[in-house]
């Protein structure tokens, strides 16, 4: 789906009501559609989000001789038995970073797999070194030719258990040697491994098919290799998307007069609810709901300073929706990115729409907030920037329009729809 978003925008005003049902990750989809090369047999997956990122992964799998069935709305059927290839179709894996997660378990399964260097959107540099350095402490032979890279486990052998150090945490990079290491022979300890929920879930599943892993979710993850697991009749189910909740409650809170959000976990994004708490919001968070009220009229939010770290601490993809809120609350903040030199290339567009925004280097920015927005027509960098234009367009004063919309379509799923379902006045155009 491609194009450009028109959005009318209510002028600060907070009218929009209802209830919003949270998609599947993308980031747990992926993690499902890597771990069926690991399956002898089927693999069923269920909330599977439809998105873009979900073709992209199908194509890959269907492109190394994988049987992907769609059974019903957001469910799959994977098998990868008749997988016979490992090299990873260079149109498509450069398209989405997560196709990397691939590489691990092809190189464990057949001992070799090529890819390129994987793509995705434009928000810094996302180096693939520890990728490189991991496969070879396991024993695999790397080479580098025009740009794909080729990995092979040991003459005549498999890859090999490893002590894995990452001198920086990586989702990616975790859930990748977490499932290389399944069909690895020894044991695999990965050392300052990232902890999000996407990880500890895929562990839970993988060990409930006969897996060995421990400490999934902390930063050292034990993994003893088995070989090819089995899912037998198990369901893979996707995880809730914890950055669309948190981007769904902060618009909540900017535009709404009520906002229920449902099915989501709340623990997994507690970091955006204690800020917004701090700033003033009116939300409760339930097991699997999370509402957002605006009672106390006439009282402004408050602003407050964004630091964002690797989880459980404030989620980058939660980063530039949180500037437009801090755009409409009274007093300055300061918003810290440390995770992508990158991500801060929306705010030019965010000043053109009247933002008092003054960048103070590669990676800090401070707003200064209380100030109007106005419509205008904005260029998405990428995918999470992309919905915090659609934010900052709801809050406007005037029209917007809201171009690469494709990149929005990559991990939100029918988004104009369901905005319209809560009184956003919003269309997409060709």
């Amino acid at each position: 789906m491609k194009g450009e978003f028109y959005i009318i925008g209510n002028s600060g005003e907070k009218t929009l009501s209802g209830k919003v049902v949270i998609s599947g990750a993308k980031n747990d989809m992926v993690n499902a559609f890597a771990a069926s090369l690991l399956m002898k047999g089927d693999l069923f997956v269920r909330n599977v989000p439809d998105v873009s990122d979900t073709e992209a992964m199908a194509a890959l799998l269907s492109s190394l001789g994988g049987s992907v069935k769609r059974t019903a709305t957001h469910e799959y059927k994977l098998n990868t038995g008749a997988c016979a290839g490992s090299n990873l179709r260079g149109d498509i894996a450069k398209s989405i970073r997560a196709s990397i997660l691939y590489a691990g378990p092809l190189l464990a399964r057949f001992g070799l797999v090529s890819f390129p260097f994987p793509g995705g959107c434009v928000i810094g540099k996302r180096p693939i070194d520890l990728f490189i350095s991991g496969f070879m402490k396991m024993g695999a032979r790397v080479s580098e030719k025009d740009g794909i890279f080729s990995i092979r486990a040991p003459r005549g052998g498999n890859i090999r258990g490893a002590s894995i150090f990452f001198k920086r945490q990586s989702v990616t990079a975790t859930e990748t040697f977490m499932l290389a290491a399944v069909c690895a022979d020894g044991t695999t300890v990965i050392k300052n491994a990232a902890c999000e929920p996407e990880i500890a879930h895929l562990a839970e599943f993988l060990n409930s098919c006969g897996a060995r892993i421990k400490g999934a979710g902390t930063s050292m993850i034990e993994i003893a290799g088995t070989g090819l697991l089995s899912a037998g009749k198990k369901i893979y189910d996707i995880l809730p998307d914890r950055v669309e909740a948190g981007s769904f409650a902060i618009l909540g809170a900017l535009a709404a007069r009520s906002l229920t959000i449902e099915r989501c976990i709340p623990a997994h994004f507690e970091a955006l609810i204690e800020a917004l708490i701090e700033a003033g919001v009116d939300i409760k968070a339930g097991e699997n709901t999370l509402v957002v009220r605006n009672s106390k009229r006439g009282r402004p939010f408050r602003a407050v300073d964004v630091k964002t770290h690797e989880y459980p601490g404030f989620a980058t993809d939660l980063q530039a929706p949180m500037a437009v809120f801090l755009t409409q609350a009274e007093g300055e903040a300061i918003v810290f990115e440390t995770i992508f030199e990158g991500r801060l290339g929306y705010v030019g567009e965010l000043i053109r729409m009247g933002a008092d925004i003054l960048p103070l280097d590669q990676h800090r920015i401070q707003i200064k907030g209380g100030t109007e927005l106005k419509g205008r027509e904005v260029e998405s960098p990428d995918l999470r920037a992309g919905l915090a234009y659609i934010i900052a367009a709801i809050v406007a004063k005037g029209d917007s329009v809201v171009h690469n919309a494709h990149y929005i379509d990559r991990g939100y799923e029918r988004i104009e729809e369901r905005l319209r379902a809560i009184g956003v006045k919003i269309e997409r155009k060709p």
